[in-house]
């Protein structure tokens, strides 16, 4: 059984939780037969992409990856004027398909910790 997480223990981790490092990974993107570079999303970007989401979820999306996919640099003035876009989170959906966009945005949020560094370790009982 884990133990409970102390005051002391977490002050102790003060540096090491202050310091964090964006993760990152590399996604094959198959419609590009290609890899990207993705990190994760600071909490601004996150509150950002969930505004934007409000109304339309696929935004939400696209905001994520014009804001997290590093390499290769979509807010490239000189990609985004290749591409024809008015605005820049129009580079997205001319580059991805619909379900690639979701699928890394899925991937950007798993590297926030969204869904999958939290488990139940077992419910406690209380009698009355």
């Amino acid at each position: 059984m884990s133990k409970v997480l102390s005051i002391q223990e977490l002050i102790a981790q003060k540096e090491k939780i202050k310091n964090k490092k964006a993760k990152v990974a590399t996604l094959y993107v198959e419609s590009l037969e290609s890899n990207i570079v993705v990190c994760s999303p600071g909490t601004a970007d996150m509150l950002e992409a969930q505004s934007a989401g409000d109304k339309d979820a696929a935004r939400a999306d696209s905001y994520l990856l014009l804001q997290c996919v590093k390499e290769p640099n979509l807010k490239s003035g000189e990609l985004q004027k290749a591409y024809g876009c008015i605005e820049p989170l129009d580079i997205v959906p001319a580059i991805f398909l619909p379900g690639e966009v979701s699928a890394i945005a899925i991937e950007i949020m798993k590297l926030a910790g969204y869904g999958s560094s939290v488990s139940k370790v077992g419910s406690d009982i209380k009698n009355s």
